[in-house]
């Protein structure tokens, strides 16, 4: 089955699976994918690890809000925010709180990024950042990514000449609301994992970096952990 058959069916049914749960969709929210279960289980594993009586979690680019309640749902003691730019995308993900019985762990709000949560979240306080950005060049979705944006958003896709323009303005971003220890994690398109490495580097606000890769060996997550600032 092709991309846009499994789309198209998404949104006639109404809902697609992820994580082993019913998600909610509808157009104008990214439809969840099922190689995004990888950075949904890599920080389920992650929370587990840190096995903290109250894990904070952010959901960045939360789309239909599939990662932000399936961490809430494997992870019980989680308090999850989530944020994305289009009422669409808000909307979408509060359906799937509610679906869920989600209401009170989960809470969803519209922003660039971290702005709808600046007012919101003490700085220094996230314990786990999970982030799928839109991570297609611009040249791509003009090319051989075109049929992307012929049924879904185009915002979820497009994400500057190299695909990691959202990458790092949340790589600078982040470090202002992670704990030190705490953890940022990104979906990323084949063959971005070592750029995306590079950036967490460069900023010199992360270590332990490292790629996830998938059954078949592709390396689809990059992590890494907000170290002490100067």
């Amino acid at each position: 089955m092709s991309e846009d058959i499994s789309v198209t069916d998404a949104y006639s049914k109404g809902s697609t699976a992820f994580m082993g749960m019913e998600m909610l969709v509808a157009p104008g929210a990214l439809v969840p994918r099922p190689e995004t279960e990888l950075l949904g289980t890599t920080a389920v594993d992650v929370l587990h690890k840190m096995n903290l009586p109250a894990p904070r979690v952010v959901d960045m680019c939360c789309g239909a809000g599939n990662l932000a309640c399936a961490i809430a749902h494997h992870v019980p003691a989680a308090t999850v925010w989530a944020s994305d730019l289009t009422d669409a995308c808000v909307e979408a993900t509060h359906r799937n709180i509610v679906h869920h019985g989600l209401v009170g762990r989960v809470s969803v709000l519209k922003g660039d990024l971290f702005e709808a949560l600046s007012t919101l979240l003490p700085q220094g306080t996230i314990d786990l950042i999970v982030c799928n950005p839109p991570y297609i060049s611009e040249k791509r979705l003009e090319g051989d990514r075109s049929h992307l944006v012929a049924l879904e958003p185009r915002e979820a896709f497009a994400a500057g000449p190299y695909g990691i323009a959202i990458h790092m303005r949340v790589v600078k971003d982040a470090l202002r609301y992670l704990r030190v220890g705490g953890a940022l994690l990104f979906e990323v398109g084949l063959g971005q994992d070592r750029q995306v490495a590079s950036l967490m580097e460069r900023s010199r606000g992360y270590e332990n970096i490292a790629a996830v890769t998938n059954l078949t060996g592709e390396a689809r997550v990059v992590l890494g952990y907000a170290k002490p600032q100067p």
